[in-house]
């Protein structure tokens, strides 16, 4: 490394490297000659930075000071007397400035890590997580997360509860795997967690856990009738076949809304689910009345959609401007799983097998080790389908022979 003497006029007068035949980045380091350990790097790129070197604990150790033109020489050499000094003693500065930034990890920043190092979460899930982070806890993003406590999040959860149980818990549930992560995560020097514990922990402790009812509503059988003939009069058809099409197969909103033509088979009388929330692609036949919806559909679309958004070239989103006019003209209040739940529970009344409920709701049989042997067959499902189908269609009093 050339010696020469850090002062601003020198500094000036120092050439910039030129790169590299290949164009690769080239850097040129400048030694002081009176401050031993007290140095100048310039690089191809135009940048100079004043930095101190020195071994600590048999390592060598390089501390950026800052750029020139921020900091003046006679400032850089300031700070570097100081970090120089440290190091004799046996202080890595390095490591110092790694765990001052560890101690100030901000909830903002574990969620965003902790985004990133889920990417198989799904955009509902992502949502989800939006509006529990975002919404509820936004005033806490920038507070470092050593700083939110149990008291905290035993107030904020109670807060959170005078307005929606469910969302109470949820958020908090959420929370809790944010610091669930960052106790792995984020480490001090030792290699011991910069966190003590998960303070969300305190609602299980203090049973503090609002309970909150699953959701039961449905369409029941006299309900059927109304609500079809309700959907007949919505302006969009993509809207009504798209509701129809959860209610007469089943399918989560976004299964149904995020089915492509591609996933279309009328050859063999199914459609493909390939993205499902167990990550298990779900196949299931087509019913007489959805192979006409489905074919009425095909003959008319434009897009890779089968449920196409009337105003972007995505998917159709949740309709609840069509479910609000519903709900107005029957006083059937719904929303779209309500729908899914209306399929499993008829489908239940019928009989259908359990194997075979099981398969039509693409559920998991996770303590089932025959089922695991067992290859299903679409044309296993078919029957089934169509019998849960031809009960619908006898609800709302529409016979088979006027489909289409």
């Amino acid at each position: 490394m050339p010696k020469i003497r850090l002062s601003n006029s020198r500094i000036v007068k120092i050439e910039i490297p030129p790169p590299t035949p290949d164009g690769k980045k080239t850097q040129v380091f400048y030694r002081d000659d009176q401050l031993i350990g007290f140095g100048l790097r310039v690089t191809s790129a135009g940048s100079k930075s004043y930095f101190v070197e020195k071994r600590v604990d048999g390592k060598n150790k390089r501390v950026t000071l800052g750029k020139h033109g921020q900091i003046t020489p006679e400032q850089a050499r300031k700070i570097a007397q100081k970090v120089l000094g440290d190091m004799t003693t046996g202080v890595d500065p390095i490591a110092e400035r790694r765990e001052r930034a560890i101690q100030s990890v901000t909830l903002r920043d574990a969620y965003y890590d902790y985004l990133n190092s889920r990417k198989d979460l799904k955009p509902n899930t992502l949502l989800d997580y939006k509006r529990c982070i975002e919404g509820s806890l936004g005033d806490w993003l920038q507070k470092p997360i050593t700083s939110i406590t149990k008291d905290m999040v035993e107030k904020r959860h109670t807060d959170l509860g005078k307005r929606s149980h469910a969302r109470a818990n949820n958020t908090m549930r959420v929370l809790r795997a944010l610091f669930n992560y960052a106790l792995e995560k984020y480490e001090n020097r030792d290699g011991s967690a910069i966190l003590s514990g998960n303070p969300v922990n305190r609602l299980s402790k203090n049973r503090a856990w609002y309970t909150v009812k699953r959701r039961q509503t449905l369409l029941t059988p006299t309900q059927l009738k109304p609500w079809y003939e309700a959907t007949l009069k919505l302006n969009q058809e993509t809207t009504r076949d798209y509701l129809h099409f959860i209610l007469f197969t089943g399918l989560r909103r976004s299964e149904a809304s995020q089915l492509e033509w591609d996933n279309v088979d009328f050859d063999e009388g199914s459609f493909l689910i390939p993205d499902t929330k167990n990550r298990e692609p779900h196949r299931l036949p087509m019913s007489d009345y959805l192979e006409d919806l489905l074919k009425r559909r095909y003959f008319a679309a434009e897009k890779k959609w089968v449920f196409p958004s009337p105003v972007n070239n995505g998917p159709l989103t949740e309709p609840r401007t069509a479910i609000t006019r519903i709900t107005e003209q029957t006083g059937i209040e719904f929303k779209l799983h309500d729908l899914r739940r209306t399929f499993i529970t008829i489908a239940e009344s019928l009989d259908i097998p359990a194997f075979a409920l099981k398969r039509l709701l693409n559920h998991k049989f996770s303590n089932d080790v025959t089922a695991g042997y067992i290859v299903p067959s679409i044309e296993r499902l078919r029957e089934p389908m169509q019998r849960i189908t031809d009960y619908i269609l006898e609800k709302v009093e529409i016979d088979n022979d006027d489909l289409g």
